[in-house]
């Protein structure tokens, strides 16, 4: 049978895809912009059918309907990652919440941890050769794709193709919807004077050069406007979005000085518009690998000239970062920061770096303090940290004792906060500031 009557074998609709859920059924979403949105409707308008349906997943960039409190008793949401739609059943009891590294996520699928019953994904038309990219969405979901006892996909012809290990076969698909929808967008963030100046305050630890791993915001996005004078920039990053567009086409990302996959700019997932979409779409010099290749931290410290990029929300005079956290409230995840941290500081000449405006609440709170709040949980250990950048500077913590941290780190803090910090330093060390 050629892989065209394949294919044809297995096309239904979404409502008759999702019968395949039963009550008890855990189920994976593919991430963030590659969620099948049609599949997802599809499993909540059928909600009566379900009790306790587990649906698992990290970023949500859909509507999140399954975790509203009237599908409560029909499904139960287990976030990897918490994002805006999710944020609240978990914060009300009506999901949870499993820290794990990025590049983990697929050894929970493939190891038994997270058996899955069901995964539903979005992917691009098949080629020539019968073979569907995974598109915008690699990450865990190839992993979901090759372990679920049931595969059900949406081809979009909407979805972008991407090069790299990212191509699912039609035979390895049991239930096939065919679509024609706009891939999920995310917008640019509004970029402010604070932004611009930890941008630039980042920008300055970027060498000629050197590889970048991104995170998603308006941090991110500000340093990308300040590299503008920089020469031969990489990218090896879980994900990336339109400002690093302009760089290429401006040649200051050549991707040239890599040492692994030279020439490549090398992703997991992607999050942005539909000029990033386009650009994507069947680029050799775009390559999309699964998370637990693109985020192992020996795969990451190959790159010489490393610099990871994120962002926290609290830092403490340790060091001690709390990314995914306010008090016990699970504000996002963990995701790849200390992938990043750790091979980025593995690196030959790396660097990695978190960055966060100095105030929160609209400046009525120092994100540098004594003691992260009660409840809250460390992203990345004082041991792993190394650069610390706010808007008033950059706080070096490699290698520094506990009172060399606090005082860079009240260095940069917001001048309203600083007496304050200083008063808790001497209370603290028992030396004056």
């Amino acid at each position: 049978m050629s892989w065209k009557d394949i294919y044809k074998s297995k096309i239904t609709t979404a409502a008759e895809a999702v019968k395949h859920v039963k009550s008890g059924d855990r189920v994976v979403f593919g991430h963030a912009c590659g969620e099948p949105k049609e599949l997802v409707d599809a499993l909540v308008k059928n909600h009566e059918q379900y009790k306790n349906v587990e649906i698992v997943h990290m970023v949500a960039m859909g509507k999140g309907e399954y975790t509203k409190p009237e599908m409560a008793p029909h499904f139960r949401h287990n976030a990897i990652f918490v994002g805006g739609c999710t944020r609240n059943a978990i914060a009300e009891g009506r999901g949870d919440y499993t820290p794990v590294f990025f590049h983990e996520v697929p050894k929970l699928f493939k190891k038994g941890l997270l058996p899955i019953d069901v995964a539903m994904v979005q992917v691009s038309k098949p080629d020539d050769h019968g073979y569907c990219s995974l598109g915008v969405s690699c990450d865990y979901t190839k992993a979901a794709v090759e372990t679920a006892k049931w595969v059900i996909a949406e081809v979009n012809d909407q979805m972008p193709t991407l090069y790299g290990e990212t191509f699912v076969h039609v035979s390895e698909l049991d239930d096939i919807i065919e679509t024609s929808n706009p891939i999920i967008e995310l917008n640019p963030p509004k970029i402010g004077d604070v932004e611009k100046a930890i941008g630039e305050n980042c920008a300055s630890l970027v060498e000629d050069g050197s590889t970048l791993q991104l995170g998603i915001g308006a941090i991110p996005d500000a340093v990308l406007l300040f590299l503008k004078d920089k020469k031969d920039l990489g990218i090896h990053s879980e994900m990336f979005s339109d400002g690093v567009l302009d760089l290429f086409e401006a040649g200051v990302i050549t991707n040239n000085k890599k040492a692994l996959h030279k020439g490549k700019m090398i992703v997991t997932f992607l999050m942005g518009t539909k000029r990033l979409y386009d650009f994507v779409d069947k680029n050799p010099v775009v390559e999309m690998h699964p998370v637990d290749y693109v985020n192992d931290p020996v795969v990451i410290m190959k790159n010489s000239k490393m610099v990871s990029i994120n962002s926290c929300i609290q830092v403490d005079f340790m060091g001690q970062v709390v990314s995914d956290c306010i008090g016990t409230t699970q504000f996002s995840g963990v995701g790849g920061q200390v992938d990043f941290v750790r091979g980025a500081s593995m690196a030959e000449d790396g660097k990695s770096i978190i960055a966060m405006p100095a105030t929160a609440a609209k400046g009525k709170v120092s994100r540098i303090t004594p003691f992260i709040d009660h409840g809250s949980a460390v992203t990345t250990s004082r041991n792993d940290v190394d650069y610390i950048v706010t808007e008033y500077g950059v706080a070096e913590l490699k290698g520094k004792s506990l009172q060399q941290r606090a005082r860079n780190l009240i260095n940069i803090a917001h001048p309203d906060f600083r007496d304050y910090l200083v008063e808790e330093f001497e209370k603290r060390f028992k030396s004056k500031f």
